[in-house]
Order: structure tokens, then sequence, then C-alpha cells
């Protein structure tokens, strides 16, 4: 097994947690409709694989939005709406602090702008640990497509066999080993953990409680 040189960790369930159900419920408060519109205009029609593609800025989204509900909310409550709905997967996030001792890590996630610009507005960490982020709507292409995985290369500057990936979409491990990655599927901490030690990209004697960092 060639040696990691570089690490990409997916966001959406493996760096946090996210809900499109409460998305729903706030932009409908936002908005004054009912949850059920909002899931249809947002996720069922595709504006937000739309969204997260870079098919459209988040200026286009609102209009979109406001043409197929009808509706002028206000813009900003609107995208912050869309956006509020992460929470921290901690014991990830932790792992993620030990190995960024030993190589530097990237975030590769199918994200659009709002969800990319809460979280890192929320979990100031994503820029102090994660150096470089690869992100969908920047580069244009969703995981698993074969052009978000050159991107990252790019970003990594390493060869592909030295690059280590967790996802929890097995079809984007899979876009990522055909790319000659060394990948793995998120299924718990402990299970990241254990496949990080067999890499040595922890020592085996590092678990630790999480705790919160000094505000």
């Amino acid at each position: 097994m060639t040696a990691c040189a570089f690490a990409f960790f997916d966001l959406g369930r493996v760096l946090l947690a996210f809900d499109h159900e409460l998305a729903c419920l706030q932009i409908a408060e936002v908005a004054s409709l009912d949850p059920s519109t909002v899931r249809r205009v947002v996720f069922e029609s595709g504006l937000e694989l739309k969204y997260e593609r870079g098919e459209l800025t988040t200026a286009e989204f609102y209009e979109h939005f406001c043409r197929e509900t009808s509706t002028t909310p206000d813009r900003q409550r609107l995208v912050a709406a869309a956006g509020n709905i992460f929470s921290p997967n901690e014991p990830v996030l932790q792992i993620a602090r030990e190995v960024s001792a030993k190589l530097p890590l990237g975030v590769l996630s199918n994200t659009c702008e709002a969800h990319w610009d809460d979280a890192c507005m929320r979990f100031p960490l994503l820029g102090e640990v994660f150096t470089h982020h690869v992100l969908s709507y920047e580069v244009r292409s969703l995981k698993p497509e074969p052009e978000i995985y050159a991107a990252a290369e790019a970003v990594a500057n390493v060869p592909p066999e030295a690059i280590f990936f967790v996802d929890d979409m097995p079809e984007n491990v899979a876009g990522a080993r055909r790319r000659g990655w060394d990948a793995v599927q998120f299924s718990s901490p402990a299970q990241l953990r254990l496949d990080l030690e067999a890499r040595a990209l922890l020592d085996r004697d590092t678990a630790t409680t999480f705790r919160e960092p000094p505000r």
C-alpha cells in the first residue's frame, strides 16, 4: 500500500450531520408556505441539485424559488434558512484534528454556496484544519463524476494512490477507487479511526474523548 500523503473528507454525514427536512421547515416559515411545497420546489424538482452543481448562482436559485412559489421572501433570510441545517459530528472532527498533524487535509463535497457558507461560519475548523476545499458548485461537477476527482487531484498535487478519502456514499467511494485513490466508506467514527490507524495516519494510543475547544 502506497503511503498516504493527502486526505480528503466528505462534508455531509461524515464531518457534519445535515437535515433537508429542517431546511424545508425553515424555508417554509420564511416564505409562509407549506413544507411540502418547499420540498417539491427545492428538492423534488432538481433545483437543489442544479445549485450544488453550480448551474445556478445563489441569486438565480432565489429567483427560481420566487417564480415557482409566487412569493418574494427576504433573500438573506431565505438563504440562511436553506443553509443552516448542519450539526457537528464531533468524534470525526476530533479525528480530523489528529490526522492534520500527519498530513494535509481537504474537504471534497457535493454542496452549494448557501450550505458551505453557513457551515464555514458556524464551524471554523473547516478552514483551520482543512486547508483545501473541492466543492461541487465551484468545480461544476458532482461525485461520483470523474471531473470532481480530477479537480481534487490537482489540488492535492500528489499521486492518486497517495490520496486517502472517506465518504458515506458507496458510489462516491467507488468513483474515487476508479481513480486509484485509497478510499473507504464511512460507517462510524470507531471504524474510521481503525481505517486511519491501519494506514499509520493515527497512532493507536491517541484515542481521546472529544472536548470543546476553549472559546
